[in-house]
Order: C-alpha cells, then structure tokens, then sequence
C-alpha cells in the first residue's frame, strides 16, 4: 500500500492558551511551559525516522517544530497551509469578549455552522479544504516515509474529522492537547487514524521531574 506516515503535534502552550483568548493568525509566542512541553515532544520522537518536519510559520508552531527538528536530525520547512484558522475581529478577544460583543457570531462560532466566517475570517469549509490539500501535497512527495506536522487546535481538529469521517458540525469529543503526539496513515484515499492525543510524555515527564 502506497502509505505516507504521519506525526501531527499542536504546538506547546501559550500565554494567550491559558486566558482561551483567540490567536488566529497573530503571532505569540510559547510561554515557559510551552517551551518545556517543547522539548518533551522533541525528546518522544527523536527516535522516530522522520523525512522532513513541516511546520505552520507561526512562532508558536514554529518554536515547537524547532525543537522536533533538531531532536530527529530532520529539515524543517515553514508551510502556511498549516496555520490556525482564520478568525478576523475575533483575534485577540476571550471566549468571554467575544460573547459579550458579538453575541450573535458568537452563537454561530459555537454551532460550528460550516459556511459561517467570523468577520474578516475562515469558514470551517475554508479551512477543511485548505488543511486536505495542503496535507495532500505534503504527504505525497514522502510516500513510504513519515513525516512531522505542526500545527494548531484547529488544523489538529480538522485532521480527525477528516481520518474519522466525524462532519464538520459533529459536536468535539476528542481531546487537542498542547504538544499531544497524533500518528495518522496518510494514502491518496484520505487519512486513517492510527493513534490520537499521547500526552504521556509529558505525564512521565511531570512525575520524573517530581520525584528527582
């Protein structure tokens, strides 16, 4: 079979994470347990054989996709089909901002209605396609290889829907952890799901550093 392997990984934590305030396309950072949860996914596949590392250029991707990159000795390479959703006057707001200032798009958002958009943003059928095709041309040059993607919530959500055949308006019940490992087998078929949300690197992680 004619198969591509696939590790997806959101990127590690971020200041804006921890207040669940949107950061769409806008730049920020990891914060300083972004940056550990960083170098703990670095550490979980090093070993793994890894083709290239395909990172969204958004810092907090792209500081988290760093550290995978040189943990398993692999290219990496900025692709912006890999960044979040587009969220327009959502950027930068909290959930709660957004409810009390745009309390109609704000029951859209929520009902994830596919063809909606908020402002100046993505609808979830603009996103879908942008993230299918964008894993299409990168998986297909790697075939009978694996390759690293980092990304973000959305694009990580957006995978499992498309591996799970789950439609885009099927209410969440899947975790998308900061720095999560995700394994997915990528063919020109479509995705298969292989492993989903392994935080146990960072939980051994956790318990080793609080026993030493």
């Amino acid at each position: 079979m004619q198969a591509t392997r696939l590790i997806a990984i959101r990127h590690g934590e971020t200041a804006w994470n921890v207040d669940t305030r949107l950061q769409g396309h806008l730049d920020i950072a990891l914060n300083t347990k972004g940056i550990w949860q960083a170098a703990q996914v670095a550490r979980a596949v090093a070993h793994d054989a890894v083709d290239a590392v395909y990172s969204s250029d958004l810092l907090r991707a792209w500081q988290t996709a760093n550290a995978i990159a040189h943990a398993t000795e692999a290219p990496l390479i900025a692709n912006m089909g890999l960044r979040e959703r587009g969220f327009g006057t959502f950027e930068g707001k909290t959930y709660a901002e957004i409810a009390t200032q745009w309390p109609d798009e704000s029951e859209l958002w929520r009902k994830r209605i596919p063809d909606w958009a908020p402002p100046g943003g993505e609808s979830l059928l603009a996103m879908r396609e942008r993230v299918a095709s964008t894993v299409d041309a990168l998986a297909e040059p790697h075939i009978g290889g694996q390759i690293v993607l980092v990304a973000h919530g959305g694009v990580m959500d957006i995978l499992y829907r498309l591996a799970t055949g789950q439609e885009l308006q099927a209410p969440r019940a899947w975790h998308l952890g900061n720095a999560a490992i995700n394994r997915l087998l990528w063919t020109p078929d479509g995705l298969t799901l292989v492993g989903w949300a392994d935080t146990s690197h960072l939980e051994e992680a956790t318990l080793d550093e609080t026993s030493a």
